[in-house]
């Protein structure tokens, strides 16, 4: 008999040198790399260059792939016209996935036969350029307004704040946001990258595999659970609330937002490094967030009371949401597009891989049907 693991739980799928989690002491590392060390001395570009190459870039290197980005970072005027084409009421992840598979067509010459040629390349890396412009573009358009051009001269993160708001945003704010696409570039094989690796072991385009990713990331139970965790901190509404609210989830069994990860036994290094962060960037600025922070850290102080003995404890999604609506100032439906734009690095990066030592991906079933049995006679 062939055992059914459903969602093949914990099934080997690859071998991969991109990136490794320790879930028993809470480490992720991109190609050896702590994330923690990432996040505080690295740049997106940075990371998305180890995330390709295998090694951090040399200063001459890092600012040539900047030159590179800087160029590419511009949609094709027809791309534009297409998303001012579609509904302004639609999903920003259903536009997002329709630009990027919209965009092979533009680059037929980059494919999986040959993932080292120039026009894949090109086209590997106009993907991650492109990600940026395309989301914040979406979030001006379904609001009536043009497009920002992107700047020539600015970094990925603050070029994609200068897109979204019209301004320029203020270094401490840069970096922090810089710091948010850094712990989101890569976490190993999860649902959206195996759909990346699933379309790239067809030979399928890069193109057609990132949309596939992003695809797959726009489900409820990847992408937004950033967004659950707002709705939930709202619905609690004072840290007075939470015990309750928790005590009354738990005895109904019910999930509670942001807490618990398949990988992590213990707290998400991500969701320190994220905590870290909001408390030092309040430090710093001397802002008042809303009553949803402090909430927060009563909802995990009461988890860990009642649920760390079962190793549950914050996700990357418990403080994420916080850091976008209320440092960054973004609205919650474009949180899993930026999420998308971070790891599009990653999802780069596993294409390459995959398409390097090759194997189509062919589960097999277990069938549980009828037996057979003849067609009924007229």
């Amino acid at each position: 008999m062939i055992e059914y693991i459903p969602g093949l739980a914990g099934i080997p799928a690859t071998e991969s040198s991109i990136s490794s989690i320790d879930g028993k002491n809470g480490i992720l590392a991109y190609r050896g790399y702590s994330i923690k060390d990432l996040a505080k001395n690295a740049s997106f570009e940075e990371v998305a260059m180890l995330l390709r190459d295998g090694e951090l870039p040399s200063a001459s290197e890092l600012e040539e792939f900047r030159c590179i980005l800087h160029k590419r970072y511009e949609v094709k005027r027809n791309i534009r016209q297409m998303m001012w084409a579609l509904p302004a009421d639609g999903h920003p992840m259903d536009v997002l996935q329709t630009a990027i598979a919209a965009m092979a067509t533009f680059y037929p010459d980059a494919g999986a036969k040959d993932p080292n040629s120039a026009f894949t390349q090109n086209a590997l890396t106009k993907i991650i350029a492109n990600m940026s412009t395309l989301v914040a573009m979406w979030a001006r358009i379904r609001v009536g307004y043009d497009p920002i051009p992107p700047s020539k001269n600015m970094s990925y993160a603050k070029n994609f704040l200068y897109m979204s708001f019209g301004e320029e945003p203020d270094d401490d704010i840069v970096q922090l946001f810089d710091a948010c696409l850094i712990l989101h570039a890569e976490h190993t094989i999860n649902a959206s990258t195996f759909s990346a690796m699933v379309t790239a072991s067809t030979l399928a385009n890069p193109f057609a595999s990132i949309s596939a990713a992003v695809g797959t990331l726009a489900g409820s139970l990847h992408g937004g659970a950033n967004e659950d965790v707002l709705k939930m901190l709202d619905e609690i509404g004072d840290a007075k609330n939470v015990r309750g609210y928790i005590e009354n989830r738990l005895k109904n069994k019910q999930v509670i937002m942001g807490m618990g990860h398949r990988e992590y036994r213990v707290k998400d290094p991500r969701a320190t490094i994220l905590q870290e962060m909001i408390e030092a960037y309040i430090k710093k600025s001397g802002i008042t967030l809303s009553k949803r922070f402090e909430t927060a850290l009563e909802v995990e102080r009461v988890c860990e009371e009642l649920l760390s003995s079962k190793g549950v404890y914050p996700n990357v999604d418990f403080y994420s949401g916080i850091l976008y609506s209320e440092i960054f100032k973004i609205p919650k439906e474009h949180f899993t597009p930026i999420f998308a734009m971070a790891r599009s690095a990653g999802w780069a990066a596993h294409w390459h891989e995959q398409v390097g030592h090759n194997r189509i991906f062919r589960p097999t079933q277990i069938y549980v049907g009828h037996d057979f049995r003849d067609y009924p006679s007229k």
